[in-house]
């Protein structure tokens, strides 16, 4: 067993950046000023334009349903462009959280069509459906790609992120497909 590994979130919880600017120099520790020269382009920085999204992320389903990973993946995108967040976070880990949440709703909408239980292949009797492991897999999984895309935000971002976040229309896409 290993000793003196540190895990993820354990200790004291990291200020946003927001929270060290609001709160001023309270170590009174000389703060270190970066001199960027314009040369660089420091007074006209801008976002950059959302990468397309990927072919696999826009497939037909064989129900014949549009797949929503698209969907997720652009508000997600939508969202940390007005956060002016989106050069930090890594197309990447978009794309993961997006296939991931998609395949949850996916899998919420088979189990509200066949049902929590299933036949055993072999014995007949009643078990769990399958869609319900598959579910609780694709929600940890979207569960902790949004953690990572929202620690990045957290402690990278100067403006206000206490409000609607792209985590919370979920609800709604999962309405909106009955």
């Amino acid at each position: 067993m290993a000793k003196g590994t540190r895990l993820p979130g354990q200790g004291r919880p990291r200020k946003s950046t927001k929270e060290k600017a609001e709160a001023g120099n309270p170590g009174h520790r000389p703060l270190e000023v970066l001199d960027i020269p314009e040369a660089l382009g420091a007074v006209d920085l801008e976002g950059v334009d959302m990468p397309p999204v990927k072919e696999y992320m826009k497939s037909a389903q064989r129900n014949g349903e549009k797949f929503l990973a698209e969907d997720i993946y652009k508000e997600v995108w939508i969202w940390l462009k007005k956060l002016g967040c989106e050069t930090i976070v890594s197309p990447q880990m978009i794309e993961h959280y997006a296939m991931a949440q998609a395949r949850y709703i996916q899998c919420q909408e088979a189990i509200s069509q066949f049902g929590f239980l299933s036949k055993h292949p072999t014995t007949g009797s009643p078990m769990q459906s399958p869609y319900v492991a598959m579910a609780t897999t694709f929600e940890k999984q979207a569960t902790l790609a949004w953690n990572l895309i929202f620690q990045v935000v957290k402690e990278n971002c100067t403006k206000d992120f206490s409000g609607e976040t792209p985590n919370d229309e979920m609800e709604r896409l999962l309405r909106s497909r009955s």
